[in-house]
């Protein structure tokens, strides 16, 4: 390991300082995922209140999307310029004024203004967020604790959605926003005190005091220190975050990217357009709310089955067949279902597998771009992602406006998974062998 810091993290122990630095990005991303199915989990009643069809909702639906995608994109090249604790630190504040914004909202352009801020703000976190999760675990358990970190956001939205039936239940569709603001706000701390910044980060950028940082946080890791920071070499003095676009990398990043933004864009019309559709079904919201929970059910269990199933037998294949399963998953759901029970199965069977795709896709992430680009690349590749899916909300519901029943647009919108294998196919990746014993 000698003087490493980033060697001693990768094949050292796993010390409870750093599985509580994983934890916390769990719940960042369960905070994401209440945050962006806020607005799906109100849509029922801001198309009541503002009398608003559903061309129009699925605008509102997609706002939150569009500034991830400015978010992570941005953001995500800062969060490799001036550290990961940071970026996280401002993301959140961004988050709780755009949650506490949208309790006021007085009508469709203030909403989604609003949205767009809260948006920036899961986007520059979750660029972040994903890079602490690889950087703070040891080579042994990294894929399990991307994996961890993933399912983080359904697990937000199944805890958002329960608290959600109970506001919508005794109160209205603004209450939604506001817990979610106070929720944001409570975070900050916790990341304040609980995660330092990056060893990975502090060793390749070398800002003042890098050393004595490195060794604080090894130390509180439980780490043998350095006496001196790892030599630098020539081409890691000219690295740049605009290496994702350089001829080394510009082919995975392009398909990588492509690769995400075909996925969200049938993983969010799930979860956009449940509620809506559930309550067209003669439900009332509250049951809506429950329907969707059944989605982030699903998506917990299969992204913490698709974590085992990749600390064995890789990333590349298993995300590959979770994604053609979902494909014909999602058709399946568009077929539509007799009952509220028996929607809820089939939401929850298609969650389980849209969900592992996505945390199969994220750990890609970490593992196709090295350190110095690792929040950008990552950061790139949700950004333009979720830029992309900015049109699958507005896309289904023109659909259904023109319209299309459930199971066209159904069968269109799955696609998108299926393009997504296409991509992976031809992706050339370098599994980690050391995580495979």
């Amino acid at each position: 390991m000698g003087n490493d810091p980033r060697e001693i993290i990768n094949n050292g122990r796993m010390s409870g300082w750093q599985v509580a630095a994983v934890a916390i990005t769990v719940c960042l991303n369960a905070l994401d995922g209440f945050d962006v199915l806020s607005i799906s989990f109100a849509s029922p009643g801001i198309a009541k209140d503002w009398g608003i069809d559903r061309a129009a909702l699925g605008i509102v639906l997609s706002m939150e999307l569009l500034g991830m995608a400015a978010g992570s994109i941005f953001l995500g090249g800062v969060a490799d310029k001036i550290g990961r604790r940071k970026t996280i630190l401002g993301s959140l504040c961004m988050m709780a004024i755009g949650m506490f914004l949208a309790r006021s909202a007085q009508n469709v352009y203030d909403l989604s203004a609003y949205r767009v801020l809260t948006g920036i703000g899961i986007g520059g976190m979750l660029a972040a967020i994903n890079a602490v999760a690889a950087e703070f675990s040891n080579l042994k358990w990294r894929k399990i604790s991307m994996a961890l970190m993933v399912i983080g956001y359904p697990l937000g939205a199944v805890i958002g959605g329960s608290i959600s039936q109970i506001l919508l239940k005794n109160g209205e569709w603004r209450d939604v926003f506001e817990f979610g603001a106070y929720a944001t706000v409570a975070f900050i701390p916790l990341v304040w005190f609980l995660i330092p910044e990056s060893v990975d980060y502090l060793a390749q950028k070398r800002p003042a005091g890098a050393l004595e940082r490195i060794n604080a946080t090894l130390t509180r890791f439980g780490h043998a220190t350095i006496a001196a920071l790892p030599a630098e070499n020539a081409s890691q003095a000219k690295q740049s975050v605009f290496d994702v676009f350089s001829p080394a990398l510009i082919r995975t990043t392009t398909l990588v990217t492509l690769a995400y933004s075909f996925h969200v864009i049938t993983f969010y019309f799930i979860l956009k357009w449940v509620p809506k559709i559930v309550t067209d079904m003669g439900f009332e919201p509250s049951q809506a709310a429950g329907v969707l929970v059944f989605a982030n059910i699903g998506g917990a269990i299969g992204g913490a089955i698709f974590g085992l199933f990749a600390q064995r037998f890789g990333l590349k294949r298993p995300t590959m067949v979770v994604l053609m399963m979902s494909s014909l998953l999602v058709v399946w759901f568009g077929s539509g279902q007799a009952s509220l029970d028996q929607m809820k199965m089939v939401v929850l069977t298609v969650g389980l597998f849209t969900n592992a795709a996505i945390v199969g896709l994220y750990s890609i992430f970490a593992q196709a771009f090295p350190t110095h680009v690792r929040a950008t690349g990552t950061g790139f590749a949700i950004g333009a992602g979720r830029g992309f899916s900015w049109l699958a909300p507005i896309l289904a519901g023109f659909l259904f406006q023109w319209g299309f029943g459930l199971q066209g647009v159904a069968m269109l919108m799955a696609m998108g998974s299926l393009l997504s294998v296409v991509c992976l196919w031809r992706l050339t990746l370098q599994e980690d062998a050391a995580v495979k014993h």
